[in-house]
This record gives C-alpha cells, sequence and structure tokens, in this order.
C-alpha cells in the first residue's frame, strides 16, 4: 500500500504539467525552449537576444526578428504548444 501511494505522489508532478501543454515564448527559459523538437542552443538563444530587446507581439513579429524562424518551423513549434502572446501560429 506505501508503495502505491509513493508511486501516486510521485506521478502527480508529472500529471499537473501533461495538462498545460502551451509555452509562451515571451517567459520561457532557454531551457525550456530547447526542449522542444526545433529548437536547439543557437535558436534559443537568438530568440532570447531579440526578446530581451522587446517582447515578441505576435508570430509574424518573431519570424521577422528572429533568423532560422520561417513557417515551417513556426507551424512545428506551435504544434508542440509554443505560443506568442497566447496565439497559435496561423499561416494567414
Amino acid at each position: 500500500m506505501l508503495k502505491r501511494r509513493a508511486l501516486l505522489i510521485a506521478a502527480l508532478p508529472l500529471t499537473a504539467l501533461a495538462g498545460d501543454t502551451t509555452l509562451e515564448i515571451n517567459t520561457a527559459s532557454q531551457a525550456q525552449l530547447e526542449q522542444l523538437d526545433g529548437i536547439g542552443p543557437g535558436l534559443a538563444e537568438r530568440i532570447l537576444a531579440a526578446r530581451a530587446k522587446a517582447p515578441f507581439s505576435g508570430w509574424s513579429d518573431l519570424r521577422r526578428r528572429v533568423s532560422g524562424m520561417g513557417p515551417k518551423l513556426a507551424r512545428k513549434l506551435s504544434d508542440q504548444g509554443l505560443r506568442v502572446e497566447g496565439q497559435a501560429f496561423s499561416d494567414a
């Protein structure tokens, strides 16, 4: 019984994280950004450097200010839960 309770308690933080799958680019850390498929250390550093000048106002602003952020990568990151000002990427 104790083992079962310990396992349930240990799994609680994972369950809480699984429910919230979004990540706001204007507040994300470098480590959080690098956990996304498609963002390595170099791109994460470029994102943070651009964000340090001013928060991103939307996906078009992000794509304009960060080299290497094209529509295909933006879609891939958005599908993984990345948000800009709470918004998912839209091709429109």
